[in-house]
């Protein structure tokens, strides 16, 4: 059998390796369709998958911010059209200690992004509806400085330096390994300067630390249960503007439809009664057939 290096057989140990073809063998690698030159036929290359056996992703951190200089948590948004490969991605993210959010075609990217709030953008080139580079190049327009890593299967010289002029802020070929996307990722977020990184959003006497995921209100401690904890940061991203049911469902819920349940006004209740009880003045509004609003307001008359 032909040699292989250490670093790919751990990730498979137990499971049957193929005989041959080592040397072109990746883990953790998915090839897709890749111009062989332009203007050539495109002829697909051959799918390499994880083996059936694999249950979890290679681990590439030593987790958030540790000794080693890896960034904490992060917010990504994932702009990738085919669902088996964000699925992957998503589930590699959310191992890695990260939170990632999922849209399917460039329209949904576009307005994903414009919502923002995320910390790093990960985005196909080629997109339905819409091109990954005209997103990022919206983005740039309005001043929203967001690291975005563009993927895409065009890899020659003249596309990658396209896509950094457009706005990227790096540029991945495919097929790539998941340890590399990770990394690559991280390392957009390291360098982002910390001025560009709003962490604590503050409300009045209430503040939420984006970091380390803790919540005060007049110096007290409010714990909070994670989806709690994004509907709070999301009403305080947008401070004294009102925010929609339709916007909390597509940007804590994650959901693109109105699944017709109370979901909403239970957590809001829940919520209010974590933030509000017991402290003064009230925070938390509900604005009568428009939404709800966060905001620091008079105190209660005596």
């Amino acid at each position: 059998m032909p040699s292989f290096p250490f670093s790919q057989f751990h990730l498979f140990a137990g499971a049957p390796l193929p005989s041959e073809g080592l040397d072109d063998f990746r883990p953790f690698e998915r090839s897709v369709d890749r111009p062989a030159s332009r203007g050539a036929a495109t002829a697909p290359l051959a799918t390499t998958t994880p083996l059936a056996t694999t249950t979890s992703l290679p681990t590439t951190t030593l987790g958030a911010g540790d000794e080693a200089g890896h960034v904490s948590s992060m917010r990504i948004l994932l702009i990738e059209d085919d669902r088996e490969a964000a699925a992957y991605m998503l589930r590699g993210l959310k191992e890695a200690g990260h939170v990632a959010e999922h849209a399917a075609d460039g329209e949904d990217g576009a307005a994903a992004a414009e919502a923002g709030g995320y910390d790093v953008v990960v985005i196909d080139r080629m997109l339905p509806r819409r091109d990954g580079l005209s997103i990022v190049e919206g983005m740039r327009k309005r001043d929203d400085q967001t690291p975005v890593l563009i993927l895409s299967a065009l890899g020659q010289v003249d596309d990658r330096v396209t896509g950094l002029r457009a706005g990227g802020d790096d540029y991945l070929a495919k097929p790539y390994a998941f340890a590399e996307l990770l990394a690559r990722v991280e390392a957009l977020a390291r360098r982002r300067r910390p001025s560009d990184v709003e962490t604590i959003y503050r409300v009045g006497d209430l503040e939420l630390d984006r970091l380390s995921h803790t919540v005060t209100r007049a110096g007290k401690d409010v714990p909070l249960q994670p989806r709690e904890f994004r509907l709070l940061e999301y009403l305080m991203k947008n401070a004294g503007q009102v925010v929609t049911r339709t916007m909390l469902l597509e940007n804590v819920w994650d959901y693109h439809f109105d699944p017709q349940t109370n979901v909403i006004d239970v957590h809001i209740s829940r919520l209010r009664s974590k933030i509000d009880k017991g402290f003064d003045p009230p925070l938390l509004h509900t604005v009568r057939g428009a939404g709800y609003m966060i905001r620091a307001g008079q105190p209660r008359p005596a």
